[in-house]
């Protein structure tokens, strides 16, 4: 039987694939580090698998609003405003399943066939791959050691054409580590509102930031910066929660509410009971952050 030409374009995830592998040669006794995922290799702290437990034990199966339960994004939305400096609104924010799918959604619910989307190289195997999925092109910019693995604003303005619609960027970086300042942002944020061009921001692993290197979040920076950003973020790497699959966007009005559009005709609502963990990892004890990213750095 024929595949659909989008199909086609795709292989599976690599970075789920050496996963596999590396689990799979685990289980054989053999001794091996896997470099695949990014999975913290931490349990989920207790209190919020307690959450989810008594959110199953009450009955809290069923479906919920396609962008999630009204008190989680209202905790992300107050823990946006905490943490990041940004002031979204509950509307404004969509829960996913995760940050990966967050991700793809923005993109879908931004991008069509002929647009351009920039993205700096190296980068997270999955960015081309969705931006095919929505019929755009992806432009690989690479960078350089000497440069931080950092795109430079001259870099951007260079690769821009009539067709660009988005930049993707992703601070701190996977698989680079590389964390962009202020002053760097401000400067991608000058060319990409000259051009009115979305800016999606990967910002999963902000957390996990060490020597005193501070996280920004671009939308920040200005409100111009704010009316073009999509904020990406989730669970899995700050809270080890990789495999109960939440993340979530905050954008513009009229973002979120294409966004939830989406993903209310293709996934529905995000876990119900696992909501309720997410609830409870922003509204309770922050320590085991700290002491997660200390033993990496101790690592």
């Amino acid at each position: 039987m024929e595949i659909s030409g989008r199909a086609s374009q795709l292989t599976a995830s690599l970075t789920l694939s050496i996963d596999a592998k590396a689990k799979a040669m685990k289980a054989e006794g053999i001794d091996v580090c896997g470099f695949g995922a990014g999975e913290p290799d931490f349990d989920t702290p207790e209190h919020i698998k307690q959450a989810a437990i008594s959110a199953l034990q009450s009955g809290f199966t069923k479906y919920t609003p396609s962008s999630g339960i009204p008190e989680l994004r209202q905790a992300i939305a107050e823990k946006l405003a905490a943490d990041n400096g940004l002031n979204y609104k509950p509307t404004q924010v969509v829960v996913s399943n995760g940050a990966k799918h967050a991700c793809y959604n923005a993109i879908l619910a931004t991008c069509q066939p002929g647009d351009e989307v920039i993205i700096p190289a190296p980068y997270w195997v999955s960015y081309p791959d969705m931006v095919r999925l929505a019929g755009a092109e992806a432009v690989i910019i690479p960078t350089s050691e000497r440069n931080g693995w950092k795109m430079r604003a001259e870099d951007f303005e260079n690769a821009m054409t009539p067709r660009t619609k988005m930049l993707i960027l992703n601070s701190p970086g996977n698989p680079s580590g590389s964390v962009y300042t202020r002053e760097e942002m401000e400067a991608l944020v000058d060319i990409a509102a000259g051009e009115d061009i979305y800016i999606l921001s990967d910002e999963i692993y902000e957390k996990l930031v060490y020597d005193d290197v501070k996280h920004v979040s671009i939308a920040s920076l200005s409100k111009e910066a704010y009316d073009l950003t999509l904020t990406v973020n989730g669970f899995s790497k700050s809270y080890a929660m990789t495999g109960w699959r939440l993340g979530y966007l905050a954008a513009p009005e009229a973002v979120a509410k294409a966004v939830d559009s989406i993903q209310s005709h293709s996934t529905a609502n995000p876990c119900s009971f696992a909501q309720r963990g997410a609830l409870a990892a922003l509204k309770g004890d922050q320590q085991p952050i700290a002491d997660m990213r200390d033993e990496f750095d101790m690592r």
